[in-house]
């Protein structure tokens, strides 16, 4: 016995010394691992002086308009540039409620469409399919989306507006008379299309990775398949979830050309969803190639700024909620 043991012991021997050691203080290896982490210093310290940098260069333009209307350019309501008087308001309102109502639209039609492509509902062949569809839907371009919009989804879109607007004129969402069609709801679900592939796909690969075993040990207690999706897979991805819908939502902040085309471009604060509306990437669109003064040039870059730092709080939250739902999992 004591002969037949000796083989194997030589040959785990000789796999061990033939091994790379990997935390080597000295040598080739230890000199490429050393060069590989500087680099990856250098590139995550060269994206956030990137990041600083386009920071302050959008404060410096900005300037003129921040000294002159400091904190107050946030909740003025006004915009003339003959008397140059600028005010963010009916812009940040624009843009956020078009935001908001895509997200309404894409959240649960996204977290939809990565269940039915990641479970076991359909053919592999049919979730694979669906699955590249709807991402393909990313690779369209966002003018061709506002044209699209403009010719096709709008005049379908009307009937709905009216028959809204006449039904529930006493809720103030729908209070507006008139298939104008060209409005924040419009707007929004353009958006929401748009963002739909972010929302799905990032959902579908976070439940792609759930362990199997949590659904097989869920179905053997005697849950059935909703149970488990609802009680056991969700939890289990909501983290990841809530990362694609802050990424889908930055998007949605950001979008312009497909915005600028269907939203109506008026800028006015109101209550009713069936009101053409403005957005803070529509009106740097519009106006800012044509802008001459110095203090409209500021004004418009504020709102850029105001933009830049809305995103950046968005995903700021995103990574605080995911690290506290994580926390709180484990």
């Amino acid at each position: 016995m004591a002969n037949s043991s000796e083989p194997a012991n030589t040959n785990q021997s000789n796999l061990i010394d033939e091994s790379i050691d990997i935390t080597a203080t000295s040598g080739k290896n230890f000199w490429i691992d050393r060069g590989f982490t500087w680099l990856v210093y250098v590139f995550a310290g060269v994206t956030v002086a990137v990041l600083f940098w386009m920071s302050w260069v959008i404060f410096q333009q900005a300037l003129p308009a921040i000294q002159k209307f400091g904190v107050g350019f946030l909740w003025g309501q006004e915009w003339n540039t003959s008397n140059l008087v600028f005010g963010a308001l009916p812009y940040i309102y624009g843009t956020l409620v078009s935001s908001a109502i895509a997200m309404l639209f894409a959240v649960p039609v996204g977290i939809a469409i990565a269940l039915i492509t990641s479970e076991n509902f359909i053919a592999p062949s049919a979730r694979t399919t669906i699955a590249f569809v709807v991402e393909l839907i990313a690779a369209i371009p966002s003018v061709i989306i506002g044209l699209w919009g403009v010719y096709i989804f709008i005049p379908a879109l009307v009937p709905l507006q009216t028959w809204l607007s006449s039904t529930f004129s006493w809720i103030a969402l729908f209070s507006t008379p008139g298939p104008a069609g060209f409005n924040l709801l419009t707007a929004g679900i353009i958006l929401a299309i748009m963002i739909l592939p972010t929302m799905a796909a990032i959902s579908r690969e976070v439940l792609l990775v759930v362990p199997k075993e949590l659904r097989s040990g869920s179905m053997a207690l005697g849950s059935t398949r909703w149970e488990t999706i609802f009680r056991v897979i969700l939890p289990a991805a909501f983290s990841g979830i809530i990362g694609a819908a802050m990424l889908a939502l930055g998007r949605a902040l950001g979008e312009t050309m497909a915005v600028t085309m269907v939203i109506g471009n008026s800028a006015q604060i109101s209550a009713s969803l069936l009101d053409p509306g403005y957005t803070i990437p529509s009106v740097l669109a519009n106006e800012f190639a044509e802008a001459q003064d110095p203090l409209h040039l500021g004004a418009l870059t504020y709102l850029g700024l105001i933009l830049f730092a809305v995103t950046l709080v968005v995903n700021i939250c995103a990574v605080v909620i995911v690290q506290f739902v994580g926390r709180k999992s484990r």
